[in-house]
């Protein structure tokens, strides 16, 4: 295990593994992490030595996202200069010619999320929690998220994204974010296994991945995907303000828990991250990857700008950045 400060590069014949090194932070990005990760990506799709590359996160989480804190302290051109090279990873890691596994154990949010939802082999757990908390933080799910988020079943998709609900494994899989549910006590063994396979073939791993995996892992009672027939037909409506009208006029006939919470979540959330966000996933349904992520990095590099509004930077981020480590207290 040979360390680069906080990536941890794992050798093992022709097989590479990167992992994600700041687990105290659950992983959360720094300028220093992406540029490595970027490194190491070209180098390893240029090195005719290396067959698969995995990617995994230290600790419990995969990874919370980019370092949010650092980006509201610095200059909007740092902020767009970091950004950049996470969107270059994104493509890098869709685009990829080596065969590429993400092992998503633990937390996957917002821009760490990308880095593993963009690859071939997205294989889950029982503690993986997916999440795009952006319209709570002043901003819009970005990183690629418009181009996966729109090819989500149904209006699925902009129902993740507007609102930052919570997705388990099971939940990741029905919905297609992730190929592949592994249990939690077969997750090493699986790993141990792709690296003594010592091959790139897609089928091969596809088949060592499937002989780890429950094919159909039980959805919670009170999944969100059991209500993707109320999602259609409230997050199909065309504005936020539709939208929110639908789910009340639902709630008028029957009000719940979760009506209630979809309403009320959407009421707190930056209005104006809300509309970018409708817009940018619908805009993703008609686009390539690449066009998603250079659509949405002039768009990120306004919102850091604070040309729109001022949400980003007036949000209670420290709140919210020690508040995500309760939402996997079990893990």
């Amino acid at each position: 295990m040979a360390p680069t400060s906080q990536v941890l590069i794992k050798h093992s014949s022709n097989v590479r593994t990167i992992i994600l090194n700041r687990p105290q932070q659950l992983n959360a990005l720094t300028f220093e992490m992406t540029f490595q990760i970027l490194e190491l990506l070209h180098a390893y799709e240029d090195d005719p030595s290396v067959k698969l590359v995995i990617m995994k996160g230290e600790g419990r989480a995969f990874s919370a996202g980019g370092d949010v804190a650092a980006l509201v302290n610095v200059s909007w051109k740092e902020g767009a200069t970091f950004l950049s090279r996470a969107y270059i990873v994104d493509y890098l890691v869709a685009t990829y010619t080596k065969t590429q596994v993400s092992l998503i154990r633990g937390i996957a949010m917002g821009a760490g999320a990308a880095f593993a939802v963009h690859g071939r082999f997205r294989v889950v757990t029982d503690n993986t929690l997916f999440a795009m908390p952006e319209t709570a933080l002043g901003s819009f799910p970005d990183v690629g998220a418009s181009y996966y988020l729109s090819r989500l079943p149904g209006f699925f998709g902009e129902y993740v994204g507007l609102t930052g609900a919570r997705l388990d494994g099971a939940e990741m899989l029905a919905c297609g974010l992730a190929t592949h549910f592994v249990p939690l006590e077969k997750l090493s063994s699986l790993e141990d296994a792709l690296c003594k396979a010592n091959t790139g073939d897609p089928k091969i791993i596809n088949n060592i991945i499937h002989d780890f995996s429950n094919k159909n892992p039980t959805l919670k009672e009170k999944s969100h995907y059991f209500r993707l027939k109320t999602i259609n037909r409230c997050f199909s409506r065309r504005t936020v303000e539709e939208i929110i009208s639908a789910l009340e006029e639902e709630g008028d006939k029957n009000m719940d828990d979760w009506l209630s919470w979809t309403i009320q979540t959407l009421k707190k959330a930056s209005p104006t991250s809300l509309k970018i966000s409708l817009r940018s996933i619908r805009e993703g349904r008609f686009q390539g990857v690449g066009q998603c992520l250079i659509r949405e990095y002039r768009m990120i590099c306004t919102v850091l700008q604070g040309k729109v509004c001022r949400d980003f930077f007036e949000v209670p981020i420290y709140y919210f950045i020690y508040s995500i480590k309760s939402w996997n207290n079990g893990f």
